[in-house]
């Protein structure tokens, strides 16, 4: 048996053509979406995230701002910034490129955005709002998001099913848990303290790694039968590979390749969370 190889850049696509349209409509009425991106400090890594959001914010019609700030920037500065960005009306989302410099206060950063132009989903409000059910009313941060998608892709429903989350970190396991929950799943959340992680995984229906640690999840603790969405992005000398054995591909039905798979489609919903941002503003 062969999985279906979920990409996330197939998913991405018609998305992409539905936030253009979505572009044009608020064009109409005379809004221009606008991304405002701060990377403070020289991490490299973080200088390609913030390029990859440019490059597919302009071909939909979106403004990008990207301010940036060397790596002797204080928390002050940056929340300073972050006051003027959540002033102006024609900045419509805010994302900080994470790491921070040394000595700056990711906290006191993060929870100073204004929640309704928090783009990546981090302040504290619109995670309230996602444990409290009400999405609505919430962001929601782009890497379970787009775990959720990539899911949904697959044509398996969520509803009823047994769902394995490895990790427990705020950027993902936790939201994405709450996600899960509201949409009529089972979630069962493992981390290094649960008990069976293997008979666990093997009688899920949808199993999303997220633990950080390259192939900790094996081949013999996968079914026939299951999605798996690996999120995990691991450095090895073998290069990049993800958080369950590639080798899942032979026994799985749906699995995501890793590069290629989730982080391919976490920049279009950081440009879906922009318009909704947008709609929570009251201008759409």
């Amino acid at each position: 048996m062969t999985a279906k190889i979920v990409k996330g850049l197939e998913v991405a696509k018609p998305m992409r053509a539905e936030l253009a349209e979505r572009v044009k409509a608020l064009a109409a009425k005379g809004v221009t979406p606008k991304l405002a991106v701060i990377l403070a400090g020289g991490d490299e890594a973080s200088k390609v995230y913030a390029q990859s959001k440019q490059k597919v914010a302009e071909p939909l019609g979106i403004q990008f701002e990207l301010t940036v700030k060397p790596d002797s920037v204080t928390t002050e500065e940056l929340t300073a910034l972050i006051d003027q960005l959540n002033k102006d009306p024609k900045v419509h989302g805010i994302l900080v490129e994470l790491p921070l410099p040394k000595g700056v206060s990711k906290e006191l950063v993060m929870n100073r955005i204004d929640p309704k132009k928090d783009v990546d989903g981090v302040h504290p409000f619109n995670r309230g709002y996602l444990l409290g059910g009400q999405e609505s009313l919430a962001l929601v941060p782009a890497t379970p998001k787009s775990c959720l998608e990539l899911i949904k892709s697959t044509g398996v429903a969520i509803e009823g099913a047994n769902v394995a989350v490895l990790g427990r970190g705020d950027t993902v396991g936790r939201p994405l848990a709450s996600l899960l929950i509201n949409r009529g799943a089972t979630v069962t959340v493992c981390h290094s303290k649960t008990k069976d992680i293997p008979g666990i995984i093997k009688n899920s229906d949808i199993l999303v790694a997220a633990i950080g640690k390259a192939g900790f999840v094996k081949t013999d603790w996968l079914n026939s039968k299951q999605v798996v969405i690996d999120v995990g992005i691991n450095q090895t000398a073998d290069g990049i590979t993800g958080d369950v054995d590639p080798k899942a591909s032979e026994i799985v039905a749906f699995v995501t390749p890793v590069p290629g798979g989730v982080g391919s489609l976490t920049t279009t919903i950081i440009m879906d969370n922009l318009l909704d941002a947008v709609r929570l503003q009251g201008l759409s």
